[in-house]
C-alpha cells in the first residue's frame, strides 16, 4: 500500500513541507497520527474546506490516524492569517454550537469509531490556560522577531494587529504540541497561509521535546479561470444540505470548466488514478461525461448514494443530456442506464393563478424564484437570449406569464443553457 504523503503528493494535495526525507521515514516507520484543524465560524463547513477534509480521510484510508480539531479556544480569538482587517469575534455559545455542528458534519468523510480517527475541541484545554504558567513556558521560546516576519503578521501591520491576534501563533504552537503529547501526533496539515503558524508549532515540538515533528501545506485551490473555490452568484456553497441542496452541489461540479474536470477529479474524489488518467484524451460528449462522474462522486461524498443518483436523473432530465459510456470511469459507480424521468431535485417555486390573472412579469417570476438574482439581471439575460419558458425563447423583457404556458400545472424555465426552475401553478 503506498503511504499517505504518496497518496496525497500523486494527487496534487501538497504545497510545501518540512523535510521530505524525515517525513517519508516516519511514514515508513509505521502509521502516522496527524491532524488539521477547522475554525467554528460558522454552523457548516463549504467547498473550500474540502481540500484539508478529503485529506484526512485519504489518510485514513491509508491506515494512519486522523485528528480533525475543531477550533473552539482558538476560534474565541480568531485567526488572522490571510485576513486584512480582525474578524468578528463570536460568543463562546456561538462557538460551542459551531463546533458540534462541525462535529457532525466531518464524521460523513472520516471515520471516529473505535479510535480510528479523533475528533477534539481545542477549547478542552485552551480555555483552562494559566496566563503566567502558559507566558512562563511556552511564551518564552517563540521570537518576537521571527513572528513579525511570518507572512500572515506582516499583511495584518499593515492595518494594525492587536495583541489578541498577535497571539494566535502561540496558541496554534501550543495545540500542535499537546497533540504531540498527549496522541502522538507528529503532523500538522493545512492550509498553505497557516505555514508560519505550523512551523512555529514543529520548532515548539523540538525546542520542549527535543523530538521532530512535521508540517504539510495544501495548496490555495482555485478555478482554470481564477476563481476562489465554492463562490458561485447564489454565493458560498455549502456541504450542509440544508445550506446548499444536493441538486445545487451537483451542479456546481457538473458545470465546472474543461480544464479543471482531471484536477477536481484527484482531489475531490475517490477514484483511481488510472480511471482518471483517461480524462486527457477526452473532449466533447465524453469530456461531459467525465463531469458527470465528477459531479456524482463528489455528491456521494458528501451527501451519499441516494443523493447523488437523485441529483443525477433530475440532472439528466433536466438538461437531456446522455448516460455515461460503460467504458468511462471502471470504478465509479455511477448508472450507465437512462434513468426514469425524475424532477424531484430541480428547484422548485409555486406561483398563484391570481398572480398570473394579474399580469406577473417574467422578470418578477425569475428574481421572484431566486433564478435571478434581480430583475435588471432577468431583463438582462432576456436581451441576450438567456431565459426559456419550455422550449420557448422569452424576446422581451415586458412579456408576462400565461396560464397556458402550464402544461398540468408545470413550467420548466431554463435560465442560460445549465440552469433549470420548475414553477407550479396553484389555483
Amino acid at each position: 500500500m503506498k503511504s499517505g504523503f504518496d497518496v496525497l503528493k500523486e494527487r496534487g494535495f501538497i504545497e510545501q513541507f518540512t523535510d521530505e526525507g524525515l517525513i517519508t521515514g516516519q511514514f515508513a516507520r509505521g502509521p502516522v497520527t496527524c491532524y488539521i484543524g477547522f475554525d467554528p465560524t460558522a454552523t457548516s463547513l463549504h467547498i473550500g474546506s474540502l481540500v484539508p477534509i478529503m485529506a484526512l480521510a485519504h489518510m485514513q484510508q491509508t491506515g494512519n490516524r486522523p485528528i480533525a480539531l475543531v477550533g473552539g479556544g482558538t476560534g474565541l480569538i480568531g485567526d488572522p492569517s490571510g485576513k486584512t482587517e480582525m474578524r468578528q469575534v463570536l460568543t463562546r455559545e456561538q462557538i460551542d454550537y459551531n463546533a458540534g455542528c462541525l462535529g457532525k458534519q466531518l464524521s460523513k468523510y472520516i471515520d471516529f469509531s473505535d479510535g480510528r480517527a479523533l475528533l477534539l475541541n481545542n477549547a478542552d484545554w485552551l480555555t483552562k490556560i494559566n496566563y503566567i504558567e502558559f507566558l512562563r513556558d511556552i511564551g518564552r521560546h517563540f521570537s518576537v522577531n521571527r513572528m513579525l516576519a511570518a507572512e500572515s503578521y506582516k499583511i495584518r501591520l499593515e492595518k494594525g494587529l492587536n495583541f489578541i491576534e498577535f497571539n494566535y501563533m502561540l496558541l496554534q504552537g501550543y495545540d500542535f504540541l499537546y497533540l504531540f503529547q498527549h496522541h502522538g501526533c507528529a503532523l500538522q496539515m493545512g492550509g498553505n497561509d497557516q505555514w508560519g503558524n505550523m512551523l512555529a508549532g514543529t520548532e515548539l515540538i523540538r525546542k520542549v521535546e527535543a523530538k521532530d515533528a512535521h508540517a504539510l501545506t495544501f495548496p490555495l485551490i482555485t478555478t482554470s479561470l481564477g476563481q476562489k473555490m465554492g463562490k458561485t452568484e447564489k454565493g458560498t456553497v455549502w456541504l450542509d444540505a440544508g445550506l446548499t441542496t444536493p441538486y445545487e452541489y451537483y451542479q456546481y461540479w457538473v458545470n465546472c470548466d474543461d480544464a479543471d474536470v482531471e484536477r477536481f477529479l484527484k482531489l475531490f474524489t475517490f477514484l483511481p488514478l488510472s480511471d482518471i488518467a483517461v480524462v486527457k484524451t477526452l473532449a466533447d460528449a465524453r469530456l461531459n461525461m467525465a463531469k458527470t462522474v465528477l459531479a456524482y462522486e463528489a455528491t456521494k461524498v458528501t451527501h451519499g448514494t441516494e443523493a447523488a443518483r437523485a441529483a443525477w436523473r433530475a440532472s439528466l432530465e433536466a438538461f437531456h443530456a446522455r448516460p455515461v459510456d460503460a467504458d468511462l470511469f471502471p470504478a465509479s459507480d455511477i448508472p450507465r442506464e437512462a434513468p426514469a424521468a425524475d424532477t424531484s431535485a430541480i428547484p422548485r417555486f409555486t406561483v398563484a393563478r391570481t398572480d398570473i390573472d394579474a399580469g406577473l412579469l417574467i422578470t418578477s417570476l425569475c428574481a421572484r424564484a431566486g433564478l435571478t438574482q434581480s430583475m435588471s439581471e432577468a431583463k438582462r439575460l432576456i436581451d441576450q437570449g438567456g431565459i426559456h419558458l419550455g422550449l420557448r425563447q422569452v424576446k422581451t423583457v415586458d412579456e408576462k406569464l400565461s396560464a397556458a404556458d402550464f402544461t398540468e400545472g408545470e413550467l420548466r424555465i431554463r435560465k442560460g443553457k445549465k440552469k433549470y426552475l420548475i414553477v407550479t401553478l396553484q389555483d
